[in-house]
C-alpha cells in the first residue's frame, strides 16, 4: 500500500461523484485555474457543493463563514480520496505545508510523537466536518501532528495556490476565511491554557495528598 502525504496534482480514480461538485476537471489543473464564471457555474445548484459548504461551516471547521462565503471557498477546493492507511499530513514536515483538508466522509486519526515515547500517541479521531492543516497553510510552519486515514476518506482540499487566487479574486471572502482560521488557532491556545491550568491544579492536589499520607520528618518534631 502506498502512503502519501503530498496532495497529488492529478485526480485519483473513482472520483466521478465529485465531478458534480466541481464540474469536469482540466488535466493537472486545479479549480484556481478556472475563470470566475466557470468556477461559479461548476458549483451552482449542486447538492454536493451545498453539502461541502455546510460541512465547511460546521463547529469543527469554520463556522464564522456565511453560506455564500463557504460556497465561494468550496469553489476553490479540489476533491481528493485517501485510502485506509494513507498519511495525509506528517508531523514535522516543513516542506509539504501548502494545503488544508476538509473531511467530507470517513475518519482521520491524529497522532503526535512526544520525546518521552518511542511510539506516537493518538490525540484525536476526526470525522466529517473536520478541518486539518489550516494553520500550516497560512503560516507555512512545520506540521504539528500526523494525520492518517483510518477509513477511506473523501475530502475537499484547498491548496496555497488556490488560496492566493481566492485572495486576488475575492479579497473580502479571503479575509473572512483568514480571520476564521485565526479564531480557530486562538481557541486552541485558550484550550491549551485551560489544560495547563487544570494540570497544575491536579499536580498541586496530588502533592498535598501525598504530603498528607506521607508526612515529612519535620512534622514529627
Amino acid at each position: 500500500m502506498t502512503h502519501r502525504s503530498r496532495v497529488p496534482t492529478t485526480p485519483p480514480p473513482r472520483m466521478a461523484l465529485f465531478d458534480k461538485l466541481f464540474g469536469p476537471r482540466r488535466e493537472r489543473q486545479g479549480p484556481e485555474s478556472l475563470l470566475p464564471a466557470e468556477r461559479e457555474a461548476a458549483v451552482k445548484d449542486s447538492t454536493s457543493a451545498r453539502d461541502a459548504a455546510r460541512l465547511l461551516r460546521a463547529p469543527t471547521a469554520l463556522m464564522q463563514l456565511s453560506e455564500a462565503e463557504a460556497s465561494t471557498v468550496v469553489g476553490f477546493m479540489r476533491p481528493w480520496l485517501y485510502r485506509v492507511g494513507d498519511v495525509i499530513i506528517r508531523q514535522g514536515d516543513a516542506s509539504d505545508t501548502g494545503f488544508m483538508v476538509l473531511v467530507l466522509s470517513g475518519e482521520i486519526t491524529v497522532e503526535s510523537l512526544v520525546a518521552s515515547r518511542t511510539s506516537p500517541i493518538t490525540v484525536n479521531v476526526l470525522g466529517p466536518g473536520s478541518l486539518i492543516g489550516e494553520v500550516a497553510l497560512v503560516d507555512g510552519a512545520a506540521r504539528s501532528a500526523s494525520c492518517t486515514a483510518s477509513t477511506e476518506v473523501r475530502c475537499a482540499v484547498l491548496t496555497r495556490e488556490a488560496l492566493e487566487t481566492l485572495i486576488r479574486e475575492q479579497p473580502t471572502t479571503a479575509a473572512t476565511l483568514m480571520t476564521a482560521v485565526a479564531q480557530r488557532l486562538a481557541e486552541r491556545l485558550r484550550e491549551s491554557g485551560d489544560k495547563i491550568k487544570l494540570y497544575s491544579q491536579l499536580v498541586q492536589t496530588l502533592q498535598q495528598e501525598i504530603e498528607a499520607l506521607a508526612p515529612t520528618p519535620a512534622r514529627y518534631r
